[in-house]
């Protein structure tokens, strides 16, 4: 049987291990960044926020309590196995260019959301490259770059009272050992499942999505994510 057949035959829900990565959040100080390493930690992940500065990231390491950990970015990308990227769209580029060195070989998850927002309600922007996970591979050249948890709420994710999360997680990334490690980890948050949606050249759809969940949201004042039927 050829490596190709047996990729084919495979049970998609066959993932690795990965509870004894530890895994780095760049822009954990922020609504979303807060919220992922929170729920990592809380299910016995080994978490590092990091910060611009570090005793910002130290000051809501502490705040978060779960043995997270808080350093600056680099120092957060270079000691960890797998680094979320959840920083705001705005300072993208600049914080992973900033990063290369540091984030070489790494496994690499972007969950930015290129957004923009008027009277109307918030819209989709375009990157030039085709979205944010597009960017990333291109300013990482040596990194293993993939795109993932970008439907969460923020609000849900932060929220003590809340047990689960009913969610599914869309998994994008250019190869399959890639994909299967991050669609693990989110299968590590009790409600959530890592689902993969395709490569990165699909990537503009999913993070503009979020938009729609905004206007979901504000018009029925919930904290909607997404579910697959079928799987």
């Amino acid at each position: 049987m050829t490596e190709s057949e047996i990729k084919k035959t495979r049970d998609p829900w066959d993932l690795p291990d990965v509870s004894g990565l530890v895994v780095g959040v760049l822009g954990g100080t922020g609504d979303q960044g807060r919220g992922l390493a929170y729920r990592l930690a809380r299910a016995g992940q080994k978490v590092i926020i990091g910060s611009r500065a570090a005793e910002r990231a130290r000051t809501a390491a502490a705040e978060l309590g779960l043995g997270v950990e808080g350093a600056d970015n680099a120092e957060c990308a270079r000691r960890s196995d797998i680094v979320i990227v959840a920083v705001p769209w705005d300072g993208h580029a600049a914080t992973l260019e900033a990063l290369r060195d540091e984030l070489r070989g790494k496994l690499v998850v972007d969950c930015v959301n290129p957004l923009g927002f008027d009277k109307q309600g918030a819209y989709a922007l375009k990157p030039e490259e085709g979205s944010a996970a597009q960017q990333a591979a291109a300013l990482l050249p040596e990194s293993r770059v993939t795109a993932a948890f970008h439907h969460l709420s923020a609000v849900l994710l932060q929220d003590e009272s809340v047990d689960e999360i009913d969610t599914d997680v869309m998994v994008l990334g250019e190869k399959r050992a890639d994909t299967d490690l991050v669609q693990a980890l989110a299968a590590r948050i009790p409600g959530m499942r890592g689902v993969f949606a395709g490569r990165l050249r699909n990537a503009h759809q999913v993070e503009s999505l979020v938009a729609n969940l905004i206007s979901v949201n504000r018009r029925y004042k919930a904290h909607a994510g997404l579910r697959v039927t079928d799987l």
